[in-house]
């Protein structure tokens, strides 16, 4: 299948992974369960109240074809220009299971009002294709800062953010931890995790999960290590409602090396005992200008970078990332040319097709005893 012509509609069977742990069963990869805080398996499809109407929103945006291409739910960030509901329809253009956009300007503090017009065609646009969309904060809010008046409005823009996503019916807000401005890393993993806390008690209620993305650490960025993400999630006062977004680029510019098997699994092993592998809900998929360790933030083309093809092939081999939303932030063209049909399209041409022998080959961890090469 190439970038162009996945089918229309995914909106059937999709792993809708917004409320909750998620475990695979590796012998049937296609079966995705929800643990409740008991922590007895249910099937997640059961949850759904059909006459709430939020609750139909978000598993409209949460659920779409367990075909083996569209299970791995590959897609890029796409511009909101000329309203919201016009990303939708450029990441159908690229045959995206899913997107991410910003709800509003990224650069700017002002907020412009959801109208009921807007969220409308937002929402038949999403209903009509099946694409899940999650969102991205904007890249002014820093909850580690030190100065309470910038900390504070980051807060109130990030209240702001949660109840844009609300609105809209998208499940999951993606966003930067911040950065301690030489304050030091304890003082700012403190500041962050208070943020949070009261984020948290302002949107009680709310179904959009907050996922923390891991940060390439330039600069003071925290967030650089599995460690602190650990400390950020389950250090607030609801960790349930808080997951993690994981970025190829970032973890290769803080040191972690995914560049062959032996790196990835260490690499995903230390992800695993930090944080766990379940609360892995989003995947940013990005090589590498910059070499391992360097905490330099830049974004390449997919196999065109530091990274190479085979942390790529490892990842989308890896059937616990089976169902987990995985975004494209790679630059936008090379020379003039288009370059998210392209680097969709090397995603998806490593994937290698699932067959019952190859259940039999994966081991407790999920991974394939013997991958491709």
């Amino acid at each position: 299948m190439t970038a162009g012509n996945a089918p229309r509609n995914r909106k059937k069977g999709r792993a809708n992974r917004h409320d909750g742990a998620i475990t695979t069963d590796y012998e049937n990869p296609s079966v995705v369960r929800a643990e409740d805080p008991a922590g007895r398996g249910t099937d997640r499809h059961s949850q759904a109240d059909p006459g709430n109407e939020k609750e139909r929103d978000y598993q409209a945006n949460a659920h779409g074809s367990a075909t083996s291409m569209d299970d791995l739910l590959i897609g890029a960030h796409m511009s909101i220009a000329g309203g919201i509901h016009r990303a939708i329809t450029r990441g159908e253009a690229l045959g995206c299971g899913v997107i991410q956009i910003f709800t509003k300007n990224a650069s700017q503090w002002k907020s412009p009002v959801l109208t009921d017009q807007t969220v409308k065609k937002f929402t038949q646009e999403r209903d009509g294709t099946g694409i899940l969309v999650i969102a991205h904060d904007s890249y002014l809010i820093n909850l580690a800062s030190p100065d309470t008046f910038l900390r504070n409005r980051s807060i109130a823009a990030f209240v702001d953010e949660m109840e844009r996503a609300e609105k809209l019916g998208i499940p999951y807000l993606v966003m930067h931890p911040g950065a301690h401005k030489d304050s030091g890393e304890e003082a700012g993993l403190k500041n962050i995790v208070r943020s949070f806390d009261a984020i948290l008690k302002q949107t009680r209620g709310f179904r959009v999960r907050i996922l923390v993305e891991n940060t390439a650490g330039q600069g003071t960025a925290l967030g650089h290590s599995f460690e602190q993400l650990k400390r950020i999630v389950e250090g607030t006062i609801h960790p349930e409602r808080m997951g993690v977004c994981f970025d190829t680029c970032h973890a290769f510019a803080a040191g972690y090396d995914l560049r062959d098997r032996s790196g990835y699994e260490r690499t995903m092993a230390e992800l695993d005992t930090a944080v766990g592998m379940t609360r892995i809900e989003a995947l940013h998929l990005n090589d590498s200008k910059k070499n391992l360790g360097l905490r330099v933030d830049r974004h390449e083309h997919i196999g065109r970078g530091m990274l190479g093809l085979e942390c790529f092939r490892l990842i989308m081999n890896d059937v616990r990332f089976r169902g987990v939303p995985k975004v494209l932030e790679t630059p936008k063209d090379l020379g003039g040319l288009d370059m998210d049909p392209v680097n969709l399209a090397t995603l998806r041409n490593l994937v290698r097709p699932v067959h019952a022998e190859d259940r039999q080959a994966r081991n407790v961890s999920g991974t394939l005893e013997n991958p491709p090469t």
